[in-house]
This record gives structure tokens, C-alpha cells and sequence, in this order.
């Protein structure tokens, strides 16, 4: 029988789908090899769920009755990095693109191989374990470089000098580089009512990395979203 102290060390998985039979099938294959699996049928399940338990990643479908696997990504990405798996018979480009954009991590279209989902899982978890070992000290962008630690933006070897808030937004950007921040969590990390307020502060640092902040490369708008900082390099 396995020890409880086993089953903690056992990455926990939430499972959303609204096909039942898919829903058991795959908890049973998940939980033979390695996982916890915790599963939900529709997406207000599983928001209760994420309330109370900690995953370790999540697979969501993405047509479920009511709201969608893009919608209940979107909402989760306001206040948590947890890794989304998409999973769905929509595989068309723009879906996976729209997938993407919502905040999830991978997408593995339907039908598929019950062993490709267990590798992409476990390639999530480990770039994710990756990065919760090796604290991020320097984000590269171009010709600029923020060091998270000193809270101090390079650009040309130069400092450049940010107000508080600014600094506080890069780093919030920089600490999640490559995940989408909506507008209503960047302005309650900063403390702030206004969206239009973030808009401004976004503004004042594409002028201060971007070589063109009519069209910025690095921190970009996710449309129906908010932002992403998408850098050159994390280290």
C-alpha cells in the first residue's frame, strides 16, 4: 500500500473535462504512473478546487459546457503561474494560438496518445521545478537588462533611472517573464484603481527598453488580456 508520504511527493494533477468516461480514463492512467489526480467537470468545479488544494498542473478541455477551458485559463492566470495543459479537439492554428495567448503552457489536441500527455506533463513540471530552484537574477531585452534583485534597469551599460512604480511593474514582468498579466491583477500587485493607469506605466517602460515602442518586441499586448514581457533571455 503506498505511504502517504509517497502519494504527498506525487505531482497533483486537476483534470477539467466534461466528458466523463475521458475524465476517468485518464485519472486511472495518470494515477498509474506517477501523478495525484484530483478531476472536475466543468470549470466552476474546478475553481473551487483551486481554492482549496495546491496543484501541481492543470489539464483543461477547452469545449465544456458553460465556461470555456480559454476563459477558466484566463481567469487562473490573474493569480496564479500554475502550468496549463490544453486539451481539445479544436487543433486548429488559431486555437492553439488563442490557447497560448489565454496563459496556457502547452496544447495537446485530441484524439491522442495517453503517453505523449504524460511526457508533455512532465516536461511542464520540470521546466517548472527548473525554475523554482534557480531564482531569476537578470532578464536580458535587447540592448536592456533588468537585474530583479537590485530592481535596477541597464540599457548600453547605462542605468536607466525608473520611478518606483515602474520598477515594481518591470519586475513584476520580469519575475513572470513569458506569462500574461491581465490589467486588473497588474493593478492590484501595484496598489492601484485604474486600468488606464497601468496603460501609462507599460507606455513609460516600452519607451525606456524598446527600440521602437510603437512596436515593441519585448513587452507586448495579449489581446483581451493585458501584457507579457517576452525577453531574449532569463538568467
Amino acid at each position: 500500500m503506498e505511504t502517504s508520504e509517497a502519494a504527498a511527493d506525487q505531482p497533483h494533477l486537476l483534470v477539467v473535462d466534461d466528458d466523463a468516461r475521458l475524465r476517468a480514463l485518464l485519472q486511472r492512467f495518470l494515477s498509474g504512473n506517477g501523478f495525484r489526480v484530483t478531476a472536475a467537470a466543468d470549470a466552476a468545479e474546478a475553481r473551487t478546487l483551486v481554492k482549496s488544494l495546491t496543484f501541481d498542473a492543470l489539464v483543461l478541455d477547452v469545449m465544456m459546457p458553460g465556461e470555456s477551458g480559454f476563459d477558466l485559463a484566463s481567469g487562473l492566470r490573474q493569480h496564479s503561474d500554475v502550468p496549463i495543459l490544453m486539451l481539445t479537439a479544436r487543433g486548429a492554428p488559431e486555437d492553439r494560438i488563442e490557447g497560448l495567448e489565454r496563459g496556457a503552457d502547452d496544447y495537446l489536441g485530441k484524439p491522442f496518445e495517453p503517453r505523449e500527455l504524460m511526457l508533455r506533463l512532465n516536461a511542464l513540471l520540470r521546466r517548472t521545478r527548473a525554475v523554482q530552484r534557480a531564482p531569476l537574477r537578470q532578464v536580458k531585452m535587447g540592448s536592456s537588462v533588468f537585474d530583479l534583485e537590485r530592481g535596477e534597469l541597464r540599457r548600453d551599460g547605462k542605468l536607466v533611472r525608473l520611478t518606483g512604480s515602474e520598477a515594481q511593474l518591470l519586475k513584476i514582468f520580469a519575475a513572470g517573464a513569458g506569462h500574461s498579466f491581465s490589467r486588473e491583477a497588474l493593478c492590484s500587485k501595484l496598489n492601484i484603481a485604474l486600468e488606464r493607469s497601468v496603460d501609462v506605466q507599460v507606455t513609460r517602460l516600452r519607451r525606456r527598453i524598446e527600440d521602437d515602442p510603437k512596436l515593441p518586441l519585448y513587452i507586448q499586448t495579449v489581446r483581451g488580456v493585458g501584457y507579457v514581457l517576452v525577453p531574449d533571455s532569463v538568467e
